[in-house]
């Protein structure tokens, strides 16, 4: 439970070696005999091409489902739990079977991105030591491949694997990075400052239905599917609280009170530390009060432990789902969790 405060292929097919039909020049001696047809070995493709059009392939089905809001998880080239999960709810919004396979053809699954100096001036340095982080100025990043992998929906590790011969962390600005061509990548300089508790009457038909169980958090509007999230929604010391429940605030770039009483035992105590902005602030770049106390619909600072770590009760969402989020529901949203 947390307290915040405002913020301030080519693909290498079977080649085969076919004969050209000869021209015979009639003649008056004897013909040597035939010899036998030589048919060369036809080229197999190499295990690390075959491995490369195999991930190509999963990251054009997530780029799919990431694009249409119905988030798969990490743009990873890696085809898990949750690509099922969206994959599902995006079929049945489309009245198709659950496992019903897309056409991903037209889609590029990389594109290149040349770094910029917004991105390497995110890059920063977190204490370990409560108290020293509580005098920082903000929770950045600390090293430029979390900045890139976030922006595009991914990891470091597979940024790495795809940019085999490139040290991410050392690259400068100017320089050229293969990347997940995700529609909307998630540019933190960009994100706008908000804290509001003012309910936007255009989203008055939303709501947000939480499954404990699944670790999916969907966006409905007048009780259809347009959106859906992998979540953490609490752990088994402090479950994600079951019932109907609101929206009554909503900030980005949040404080962050921390206080051991709470996050342990539910006790607020005079002994606490509050945390600066961003991204690895351990609400991320979003909080979304609940009309419950210390409860809310939350970002992360590591958004691997999305689906795997448990939370404080709250749900928690990657940076980049709760960057999309927060455009779709508003202060008044229902929040039912079941």
């Amino acid at each position: 439970m947390f307290k915040v405060f405002r913020t301030k292929i080519a693909i290498v097919g079977v080649a085969l070696a076919l004969g050209g039909c000869a021209h015979i020049v009639p003649t008056t001696t004897v013909a040597p005999p035939k010899q036998p047809f030589q048919a060369t070995e036809p080229t197999q493709p190499t295990v690390q091409s075959t491995v490369a059009e195999k991930r190509a392939h999963a990251v054009q089905m997530q780029i799919l489902l990431d694009t249409n809001h119905f988030r798969p998880g990490m743009v990873d080239g890696r085809l898990g739990e949750f690509f099922d999960k969206a994959l599902a709810l995006y079929n049945a919004n489309h009245g198709k079977p659950a496992d019903e396979q897309p056409d991903v053809a037209g889609i590029e699954p990389y594109t290149t991105y040349k770094v910029a100096p917004e991105d390497l001036s995110q890059v920063g340095v977190m204490a370990t030591d409560n108290a020293e982080v509580a005098k920082q100025k903000s929770c950045p990043y600390t090293n430029l491949g979390d900045v890139i992998a976030e922006r595009f929906h991914t990891t470091a590790r597979f940024l790495a694997a795809i940019n085999p011969t490139i040290d991410i962390n050392q690259v400068q600005a100017g320089q050229s990075l293969t990347v997940p061509n995700v529609a909307d990548p998630f540019d933190i300089g960009s994100l706008p400052k908000v804290h509001t508790s003012k309910r936007d009457p255009s989203l008055g038909g939303r709501s947000i239905k939480v499954d404990v169980a699944q670790r999916i958090l969907q966006v409905r509007d007048n009780n259809r599917t347009i959106a859906s999230f992998p979540i953490t929604p609490g752990s088994s010391d402090h479950p994600a609280p079951i019932g109907d429940w609101h929206i009554d605030e909503i900030a980005t770039f949040p404080w962050f009170r921390y206080d051991k009483g709470v996050l342990e035992r539910g006790e607020r105590t005079e002994d606490f530390y509050n945390f600066p902005p961003g991204p690895r602030n351990p609400v991320g770049i979003l909080w979304m009060q609940l009309n419950r106390p210390g409860d809310g619909i939350h970002g992360a600072p590591n958004a691997a432990t999305i689906g795997r770590a448990g939370s404080h009760g709250c749900i928690r969402l990657a940076n980049w789902d709760a960057a999309l989020i927060r455009t779709l529901v508003t202060v008044g949203t229902p929040v039912n969790i079941q």
